[in-house]
Formats: C-alpha cells, sequence, structure tokens
C-alpha cells in the first residue's frame, strides 16, 4: 500500500478543509509571489507534505491527524494585513498572546505561557524576539503536547513558520508598499529566478519603519532572505537559505492596575518608562540547507542543517509598584538591562517510508536530532542615586519627569540611575541528542491507529560567572504518543490522542540550574484529546476538540530538602472551528474555545485560576467577494477577562475588537487593500506581564497596502 498518493488526491477533494487555506478559491488576493496560483496555496493548506519541511513530516491530510491544529497561509496573512505573530494569535482558537515584556513573541498555548515553542521550518527557534511574516509560506499552530517531533517544551502547543523557497521553471517579481495611520511604512520584495532547468534563486526582502499610539515609540526592521534550489538530480533536491534580520524597537511595558485590579484607564496615555533607554535590538545570521532524496516511490529521506547567531540587547523601565489608596499621583520605576549572545547549531535527518505488512498499511517516519546551542546571558539592575535602590518613585503625569536616565524623583530630588547592580551573568552550554519513531498504521480504510516515541538526552553546563560556579545536569526523557483515528466516512473523522512532553528546570532560555533546581527533574506535562473533524461540503469544515492538559512539577519538599514533593495541576477545555466556503463568494472563518484550570500547591487545590487564562475566546473572520475585483472582509475576536498574576488581584477586562478589510483588484497583477482595525476605536487591554504592566491595545487605525507582480 501506498499512502502518499491517496494523499496527494485528497489535497483536491479537501480543498480549504482548513480555514487556513482562507483566500477563497477564486480570490486573486494571494501574497504577492502567488496572485495567479491559488490551487497551488490551496493544497499547501489542506495537507501537511513532508516535503515542505513542515510540522508533521509526514503528506496525511489534516481531516487524518489526531490533534486540534492551524495553518494560516502567506495568501491570508497578506489578505488580513497581519504584520505580526501577536495578530496571527488574536484570531486563532485556543491561544492567545502575553506580553513579552514588549521585546518578544509570548504566546499562551492553551494556559501555557511560551516564549520559545516556536520553530521555523520545522527546526527549533527559541530566541526571545519578534519574528517577521515577510518571507512565509504559511505559519502552522498545533496545539497540545508535540514532544515526539519537536522535543523539549511543545507543552501546550507550537508555532512553525515555514519559509517561502526558490521554485524552479518560474519567473516572477511580487512587491508591496503599505503605510498606516500612525505613521508607520514598509515595503517587501518577492522575487524568483529560474537560472536553468535544475536551479533557481529566490529573494524576500523587507524594510518596515514602526509606529504606534504610544508616546515615544518607534523602531526599524530589516529583513533579507535569498535562497537557491538545485535539483542535483531526478531525486534529489537541495535548498539553501540565509536569513538576516535587524530589529529595533522601543520597549512599552504598559500601565499600572488599580484599587479595584483593573488596568487604570486615566494612564492609557502615558508611557511609564524612559523616552531614551526603553531599547530592544537584534542581529541575526540564520542559515539553513535541506538536502531531499527519493530512494523510491516508497521511501524518502531528509537530511537538515541549521545554524543560528544572535546577538541581542534590551534594556527598559517599568512600572513595577503602585498604590492607588495612598499614593494615587506616584509610581515606582524598576527597570534592567539585559544582553544573549546564543549561537544554535541543529543536524536532524530523518527517513519517511510507505509499506505493507500483511493487510496492514504503515507510513513509518523516524529521525534523529542534534543540537548544540552555546548562550551567554547578563542582567544588570538599576541604581537610584536619590533612593540608592533599584527602585525610584516618580509623580505620575505625561510624560515622567524622566529620560537619558536622569530625572527628578516624586520627592523633588534630582536622581540619576546606573546599571551597576549585576543581577546574574551565565554561560550556558546545552547539547541535546534526540531519536524519535512514529508509525502511522492503516488497520482499515476507516481505521488508522498512530504510534510513537521519542527519547531526549538533554544535557547543560551553566557556569555562573559572578559566583565562579559550575553546575551540570542531564535529563533523559522519552516521550510517547498514541492516536487513534476513525473514519465512519470519508469526510467524517473521530480521534482521540495521547502525548507527553517535558521541560526541564533549566527553563526555556537556560537562564540557571543553581541552587535547589540543580536536583529537580523536569516538569512533565500529559495531554488527553479527542476530537472531531467533518467536511460537511466541499470546502466547508467543522473541527472540535476536548482535552486535558496535566502538568506535574516536583518541588523540594518543606519538611525534608532531600525529598521531593510532586505537584499536579490540570487545565481543561473544548475548542470548535468552522473555517471554509459557505458560498462561492463567501469565506468563513471562527473558532470559540473555553479554557478552565485551577493552581495547586503543596496543600492541594487553592481556589485560584491560573493567569492569562481567558475562560472564553471567539474570533470570527469574513471575506466576501462583492464583484470579481472588488471584495470585503470582517471580523471580531472576543476575549474574557483573565487574571495578569497567580495571586488572582490582577485582572485584565473582558474585550470585543471589530476589524475590517476592503480590496481592490485594478488588474489581474495589481491590488489596492485597506485594513482597519478597532473599528469601534474600543479602549481594550490585550496582555499583561505582571500586575503593573498592563499593555494598552491600539485605537482605530488603518493601513493601505499596494501589492502586485510581473
Amino acid at each position: 500500500m501506498t499512502r502518499l498518493a491517496p494523499s496527494l488526491l485528497s489535497a483536491a477533494a479537501l480543498a480549504m478543509s482548513l480555514g487556513a487555506a482562507s483566500a477563497v478559491a477564486n480570490d486573486t488576493s494571494g501574497d504577492i509571489a502567488d496572485i495567479e496560483t491559488d490551487d497551488v496555496i490551496i493544497v499547501r493548506g489542506t495537507v501537511l507534505y513532508a516535503d515542505q519541511i513542515n510540522a508533521l513530516r509526514t503528506p496525511t491530510p489534516i481531516i487524518d491527524v489526531p490533534q486540534s491544529l492551524s495553518i494560516i497561509t502567506g495568501n491570508e496573512i497578506a489578505l488580513r494585513g497581519f504584520t505580526s505573530v501577536g495578530q496571527i494569535i488574536d484570531y486563532t482558537v485556543g491561544v492567545n498572546t502575553s506580553q513579552g515584556e514588549g521585546h518578544r513573541d509570548a504566546v499562551v498555548f492553551r494556559g501555557v505561557r511560551s516564549t520559545a515553542d516556536f520553530f521555523i521550518d520545522g527546526v527549533r527557534d527559541d530566541v526571545q524576539y519578534y519574528r517577521p511574516l515577510y518571507n512565509l509560506e504559511q505559519v502552522e499552530i498545533l496545539r497540545g503536547p508535540n514532544a515526539l517531533l519537536f522535543g523539549r517544551g511543545g507543552t501546550g502547543g507550537i508555532l512553525n513558520r515555514v519559509t517561502k523557497k526558490a521554485t524552479l521553471y518560474d519567473q516572477f517579481t511580487g512587491y508591496q508598499a503599505s503605510i498606516d495611520s500612525f505613521g508607520g511604512f514598509g515595503i517587501q520584495l518577492d522575487s524568483n529566478i529560474a537560472l536553468n532547468e535544475r536551479s533557481a534563486f529566490r529573494l524576500n526582502a523587507m524594510f518596515e519603519s514602526l509606529e504606534n499610539h504610544r508616546d515615544f515609540y518607534d523602531g526599524e526592521r530589516i529583513g533579507l532572505n535569498p535562497t537557491a534550489r538545485f535539483q542535483l538530480s531526478p531525486h534529489t533536491q537541495l535548498d539553501l537559505s540565509y536569513e538576516y534580520i535587524d530589529h529595533a524597537r522601543f520597549i512599552d511595558r504598559g500601565i499600572p492596575t488599580g484599587a479595584n485590579g483593573e488596568p487604570v484607564e486615566a494612564f492609557q496615555d502615558i508611557v511609564f518608562g524612559d523616552p531614551s533607554l526603553n531599547d530592544n535590538r537584534l542581529e541575526a545570521h540564520l542559515l539553513r540547507a535541506t538536502l531531499q532524496h527519493q530512494f523510491s516511490d516508497n521511501l524518502k529521506g531528509r537530511l537538515s542543517a541549521f545554524y543560528g547567531d544572535y546577538d541581542k540587547f534590551y534594556q527598559n523601565f517599568y512600572a513595577s509598584s503602585y498604590d492607588a489608596v495612598n499614593t494615587p499621583n506616584t509610581v515606582g520605576l524598576d527597570g534592567y538591562v539585559d544582553t544573549t549572545q546564543r549561537q544554535n547549531l541543529i543536524l536532524s535527518g530523518d527517513l519517511i517510508g510507505q509499506f505493507q505488512t500483511g493487510r496492514f498499511g504503515h507510513t513509518l517516519v523516524t529521525g534523529v536530532e542534534y543540537i548544540d546551542t552555546v548562550n551567554n546571558n547578563d542582567r544588570f539592575n538599576p541604581v537610584w542615586s536619590d533612593s540608592n535602590d533599584d527602585v525610584e518613585f516618580f509623580s505620575i503625569q505625561r510624560p515622567l519627569l524622566i529620560s537619558n536616565g536622569q530625572g527628578t524623583a516624586a520627592n523633588g530630588n534630582p536622581t540619576t540611575v546606573a546599571f551597576s547592580d549585576l543581577n546574574d551573568d551565565t554561560e550556558a552550554d546545552v547539547r541535546v541528542l534526540s531519536a524519535y519513531i512514529q508509525d502511522e498504521i492503516e488497520i482499515s480504510d476507516q481505521l488508522d491507529i498512530i504510534i510513537g516515541a521519542r527519547f531526549d538526552s538533554f544535557e547543560i553546563e551553566v557556569f555562573n560567572v559572578a559566583a565562579n560556579e559550575t553546575r551540570k545536569r542531564t535529563d533523559e526523557e522519552v516521550t510517547p504518543r498514541l492516536g487513534l483515528v476513525y473514519k465512519p466516512q470519508e469526510n467524517i473523522s473521530l480521534y482521540a490522542s495521547y502525548s507527553e512532553s517535558f521541560l526541564p528546570r533549566s527553563g526555556e532560555q537556560f537562564a540557571s540550574i543553581n541552587g535547589n533546581n540543580n536536583a529537580l527533574d523536569p516538569n512533565e506535562f500529559t495531554n488527553l484529546e479527542a476530537g472531531l473533524k467533518w467536511d460537511f461540503t466541499q470546502g466547508l469544515s467543522l473541527t472540535a476538540a476536548i482535552f486535558e492538559i496535566e502538568q506535574s512539577s516536583p518541588q523540594v519538599a518543606d519538611n525534608d530538602p532531600s525529598t521531593l514533593d510532586v505537584i499536579d495541576s490540570t487545565i481543561e477545555g473544548f475548542e470548535v472551528q468552522l473555517q471554509g466556503q459557505v458560498t462561492e463568494n463567501w469565506f468563513i472563518t471562527g473558532g470559540y474555545s473555553y479554557l478552565d484550570g485551577e493552581r495547586v500547591n503543596r496543600t492541594g487545590p487553592t481556589g485560584l485560576r491560573p493567569r492569562e487564562l481567558p475562560e472564553n475566546m471567539v474570533s470570527v473572520w469574513n471575506s466576501y467577494q462583492v464583484t470579481a475585483e472588488f471584495g470585503l472582509g470582517f471580523g471580531l475576536t472576543y476575549q474574557d477577562e483573565s487574571f495578569i498574576n497567580n495571586s488572582n488581584t490582577a485582572v485584565l477586562p473582558a474585550y470585543t475588537r471589530v476589524d475590517a478589510a476592503a480590496y481592490y483588484d485594478v488588474s489581474d497583477s495589481l491590488r489596492v487593500q485597506l485594513n482597519v482595525e478597532n473599528l469601534t476605536d474600543e479602549l481594550y487591554f490585550p496582555n499583561a506581564h505582571s500586575t503593573h504592566q498592563a499593555s494598552v491595545g491600539a485605537p482605530l487605525n488603518a493601513r493601505l497596502t499596494v501589492r502586485g507582480r510581473f
């Protein structure tokens, strides 16, 4: 039996079964290099192909995947006017954003916050930064633990970016230029050249000048991504890629919460920071190479190499203390300066085979991965001359009386800051060796079983420079996965799955294993999920999932430090999505998620809800093709109230944001598009980092874009 050919055929039958292929079938709104190739985009949004180097590695139709997932194509990114990962998350079921201290993407996957569960072409991309979208074929969000294919972390989910590759036998140049109502603007270029029958070159590039509604905010982003493809033989293909990222922006940590625990609306226009010193800069060089070989019709191999060199600097001040009752007109500012230098070397290889044993068919993927990470990180806290402390109090006004590290304190005294208090200085070396195997077994035309496991050896050595101390730890974990897919009809699947994941005590960013962390086993996570996927008409799909994530966290026992208490906590939830073509001209994608959980400590349930866990989230987007040239888009996203902190004393209020779009095709190769965010001009607070750092959502704003191709 060969599952590959049926999978390819099913792409046409399941066109747009996942709403991420949301470029309407007759829509010419594709990304700037694909305006006239919608069929290709639809196929890529419907089947997760191994040769796309994306999340699942096997050619399995989405309806046969025992897991909840979403795909957002480059087509949809362009049509919706998305410019950040956070905007994508706003319209993705089961996930929400965290503030990320104003300098990084931070996603809460089913109640589990992560700054490291990001991948690019299936390879770990764990440095903390804002990821650009200019060079993407699609974004894939897989919910639930994903350790089998991705290793440590991946607890609530992962986000994988699939980049554009050079294309053989094709010549095109696409462009995009945009400007927004805040004064920001950007340009993008996407050009592909077929050098000959066996090689091609593609260049994606971008420049963006950043502006928004907050005082002092500005920034620039530069991205340059040349790629090359070489057809070394009829069965062998080599892809090479280099990406340069240069990103600088102002860091805004938001506003304090008041006596009622909610953000103080009277402060909505005040930036609690230093206009000169709240600064973030990243420079990165990313090199990728992938060699693929088709050994036979039923056996394919792939080798990939990735090297990333990241140099990051950020410093900031933020509101750390505020007493709305006793001192309502003063605020305490704290801060730090932090640098990170990281080099990631990742080598991986896998084989995908399809074969028959008796009457059972198999799609087998097996692979190995080696990761070598060198991470240097230091952080310095401020010392204010007036308070001789890391916190200084200022009168609340617009702007605060501080700039360039100098200002007037609330008591009227001049004060100057110096980042002279060393918080930590660590050098971490991480080596990870992994092997995994997964078999998708076709028991019958209606029943598939997916079974697999991954072994990870995670070795970390941390040198604490300040203490002149070195600590080492090795964790070895086996993480299993089991799935069951039953299809009573070709267009309906019922599934159930069980999977595990783990996170070493060094955390996502390898900060330290010193002290008690040196003795603690990794946090372990298990996920149970059951769901339904139903393509009830061609091009319109309903998916639903119910799940439970359980975390087991070893802690040093209070009464005996030589023993451990294992604390278990659970997050439960439900998701439903409707995506696809309602009529020939009307496309819809929408979802609802319900999340519940309770914090647990050594004494048992606390009655407290986990932070950043909205009980209800709703999003819906409609695209309607009014005429052959003119189309409209309209949508909303709703997020229930959630707690900012673990003590449940600070709250992000619920909000609903309404967005809209309109586009007009001047010709087959030129489009003018207007995207409007927050159409009702609602004041809202989308996320936070801690009690007195709540982000202020943008007011009514518009973005005008011209996209074309020649």
